[in-house]
């Protein structure tokens, strides 16, 4: 595709100058100074090498976080004997937020030369850029050609891990606690043996194994710790209801400026950000964490394990989950964790404690799991809900908004009620909380023995 470039438009400008002063008709110095200035840009454009004769390279980060910065690399191999001046345009989405798209190179003569670009992804999900289109100048710089080469890549926007620090102290809280230490919170202990030991002041008298102290002729006493190679299965609602905007988890870079306040983010992510802590917690503690993610039908199945690598595992396969604007299926999706895991677990459900939703499809379908194994229900409210239940009217709008969140609470607490008189645990957190309370709620679990 040939191109005009600046110089042509110097050069016809120019033209027009001479086309005034030429002592001969104006139309006829016109019509010379045009056919030469388009001669010499067909001549040009057929010296100049064609896009595809170049090799170009795009070095993309594989993994990036939601609104973190990484960098995009441009490489250019001019296999010619000929010095090139170009330009280039890359196919990086909005929501990567790019510096610049663009770069001009001059690649030396069977050469390379680079550009680098920063993004800063605004959006989670799966990005894949595939073309990037060149303009390659003549030897006079008149014309170009312009043609894209396909040049694929492929990069991942994982969801923030908003929690980490909280999962490290609780991590760190659980270990203390597993060798027998005091710690702020309260007792250690467990349910499965661990060692015998000399009787200390410290000490529960309970403890005392009498066989042992027989023996030994000193008091013994016997230690334990929580149990470890249990199964938390973690089941993401990812239908409608999920979709809801409450308030972010802090204020960041995205924030709105024109409403003073950062932007609304979709119930899903901050359910994102309790699956990776719950999934973070578990396998550094011994446990086996798996997933399930579903709406209308289950959409993603990560077995339970028990490694490092897991957490890894859990957000490669939820990173582009995006809602879908269907009814959520709870009943398939308790089918498929009863059968693909017989063993008893702990079923961590995250959803949103909508009564309507809740009430057709939810409440039904608990009693499939709640007779075999432990189940915990977490959703995020929405704190500008309690904001309008709090307020005082000043007008017949907000009147009726007020009316409208006392009832929407109401409901809420009733079926809270209602789930736990099922035998469910309820977390019903504000945002930034539902996944410390998940947590707490998870390490109470493996402390008591319920399992």
């Amino acid at each position: 595709m040939p191109v005009p470039t600046w110089r042509l438009a110097v050069a016809a400008a120019m033209g027009s100058i001479v086309v005034l002063l030429a002592p001969v008709d104006p139309w006829i110095a016109l019509a010379v100074v045009n056919a030469l200035l388009l001669v010499l840009a067909v001549v040009d454009w057929r010296r100049a090498v064609p896009p595809d004769r170049l090799d170009v390279e795009r070095e993309v980060p594989g993994v990036v976080g939601l609104d973190a910065p990484a960098e995009v690399r441009w490489r250019v191999h001019n296999p010619t004997g000929r010095a090139l001046r170009l330009r280039l345009a890359d196919q990086l989405g909005p929501s990567l937020r790019p510096d610049s798209r663009r770069a001009a190179l001059r690649v030396p003569a069977n050469g390379r030369a680079g550009a680098r670009t920063r993004i800063r992804p605004s959006r989670r999900g799966r990005f894949a850029p595939a073309q990037v289109t060149l303009r390659i100048e003549g030897p006079w710089g008149l014309a170009a050609r312009q043609g894209p080469q396909h040049v694929p890549g492929i990069i991942r926007v994982y969801p923030p891990f908003h929690s980490r620090d909280e999962a490290e102290l609780r991590i760190n809280r659980a270990r203390i606690l597993e060798v027998g230490l005091r710690s702020a919170q309260g007792r250690g202990g467990g349910t499965e043996f661990d060692a015998l030991r000399e009787y200390s002041e410290d000490d529960e008298f309970r403890r005392i194994d009498w066989a042992a102290t027989a023996r030994a002729h000193k008091p013994i006493v016997r230690t334990y710790r929580a149990e470890r190679n249990q199964t938390i299965l973690t089941l993401l609602d990812s239908g409608r209801i999920m979709a809801g905007l409450v308030e972010p988890f802090q204020r960041s870079v995205l924030a709105d400026t024109a409403a003073g306040r950062a932007p609304a983010v979709p119930r899903l992510d901050h359910a994102m950000d309790a699956v990776m802590m719950l999934t973070a917690v578990s396998t550094r503690l011994g446990d086996r964490a798996g997933f399930i993610a579903f709406a209308d039908e289950v959409r993603r199945v990560v077995p339970p394990g028990h490694t490092r690598g897991q957490l890894a595992r859990v957000t490669e396969a939820m990173y582009d989950l995006e809602p879908r604007l269907v009814e959520s299926d709870y009943r398939s999706a308790f089918t498929e964790s009863i059968t693909r895991f017989r063993r008893r677990a702990l079923l961590v459900l995250l959803t949103e404690l909508g009564p309507a939703a809740a009430e057709e499809t939810l409440l039904p379908a608990l009693p499939l799991v709640v007779r075999d194994h432990l189940v915990i229900v977490a959703g995020v409210r929405d704190p500008a809900v309690e904001r309008w239940a709090m307020a005082a009217p000043t007008d017949a709008a907000a009147a009726y908004r007020k009316t409208a969140a006392v009832q929407s609470l109401g409901q809420r607490r009733r079926l809270v009620a209602r789930l736990r008189a099922l035998g469910a645990t309820v977390i019903d957190a504000v945002p930034g909380r539902m996944a410390p309370e998940l947590a707490d709620a998870y390490l109470k679990v493996k402390a008591t023995g319920r399992l």
